[in-house]
């Protein structure tokens, strides 16, 4: 009796303990669900063999929802966009462990191949498709320079980078945003109907961060595991999935350029 409630308590402490060593990691939907699950599930696990940190896969439905995840602290590790990064760093604190190696994101307009359509002055008073309003590089940069243009267009908002590119090659809309790597990385049945009307100035690309609350050690072990990536056949292979060359360490300044931008669109989910 005594060595059977000892295997109970062992199997209940293993159980708080793998609880406890496991952290969700949000990844903001760009793409589809189930084919960002596919892309870095893999990563995922390459990572936990690495740094001995169980990673557990997590996104939401859409853009503005995963906003309001990130604006509660509900997920342990998260890869957001510049200007995310920028709104979550203040509140609830989410701190920078890594960034895409030798990279800068860059928004683009894209339009079917045989869109009439050459420049960004032919716009004015159309209906274009953007992921989210807050969508950094695919929906804030391009607005802005067509504002800054004096043209007036009606955002629609399509829930996904993948969403755009559908919509604009089946016709839906003349034009719609996105950026390159999510454009590379898109079926190349879709990409090749497609072409790059215009492309934004570079910034600082997506921030992997950390909520506060993480303990520094579990930190330190996922950078490391991070940023060796590179070094090895298989974390190469998981990388080019991806379409990122590797990542580096980061620090909260680094995105200092973003918010030189003075951008405030996500001010209800700041004052939460």
């Amino acid at each position: 009796m005594k060595h059977f409630i000892l295997g109970i308590l062992l199997c209940i402490s293993s159980g708080v303990y793998a609880a406890e060593n496991t952290y969700s990691f949000g990844i903001v939907p760009q793409q589809a669900a189930g084919k960002l699950a596919r892309l870095w599930t893999p990563i995922f696990e390459y990572l936990g063999r690495e740094s001995g940190i169980e990673i557990q896969f997590k996104t939401a439905p859409n853009i503005p929802i995963f906003e309001q995840r990130l604006a509660l602290g509900e997920y342990d590790f998260a890869y957001m966009n510049p200007y995310h990064f920028t709104v979550f760093n203040e509140d609830p604190g989410y701190q920078a462990l890594a960034r895409a190696r030798d990279k800068r994101i860059k928004g683009i307009m894209v339009v079917r191949k045989d869109s009439e359509l050459q420049s960004l002055d032919e716009l004015d008073n159309m209906t274009l498709a953007f992921p989210a309003p807050a969508a950094f590089a695919a929906s804030v940069l391009p607005r802005s320079e067509l504002s800054a243009r004096g043209k007036n267009i009606q955002p629609k908002y399509v829930s996904s980078h993948d969403s755009v590119y559908r919509t604009v090659a089946k016709g839906l809309y003349p034009a719609g945003g996105g950026v390159i790597r999510t454009f590379r990385n898109m079926d190349p049945d879709i990409r090749g109907q497609l072409r790059i009307l215009w492309t934004s100035d570079g910034y600082t690309p997506h921030a992997i961060a950390a909520h506060p609350r993480i303990p520094a050690a579990v930190s330190e072990r996922l950078v490391s595991a991070l940023t060796s990536m590179a070094q090895s056949p298989e974390g190469q292979q998981l990388l080019q999935s991806i379409k990122i060359k590797g990542f580096d360490a980061a620090h909260n300044e680094d995105w200092d350029d973003v918010r030189s931008l003075n951008i405030h669109l996500l001010n209800n989910q700041e004052e939460q």
